[in-house]
């Protein structure tokens, strides 16, 4: 977990300033990703892979809970 007051730089930067840091993070790790025999790495990326399609799901979920109109037991309170 990141410290509060990284969080908080990390918000105050730009679009532009978070997007350098991603990218040189890939390119500090793209050699590590892709050593070893190709078995490996093919289960390095397929774990990827699973990862992401995971938060996208999670993310895909919580943005329609927000689209859903109330149940209706909800709009009498």
């Amino acid at each position: 977990m990141l410290s509060h007051e990284t969080l908080e730089r990390y918000r105050q930067m730009t679009g532009a300033e978070r997007l350098q840091i991603t990218l040189q993070m890939i390119r500090d790790n793209t050699p590590a990703l892709l050593e070893g025999a190709p078995e490996i790495v093919a289960r390095r990326f397929e774990r990827l892979r699973r990862e992401n399609d995971a938060r996208n799901k999670n993310m895909l979920t919580a943005i329609a809970r927000t689209l859903k109109p109330p149940a209706p037991e909800a709009q009498h309170e």
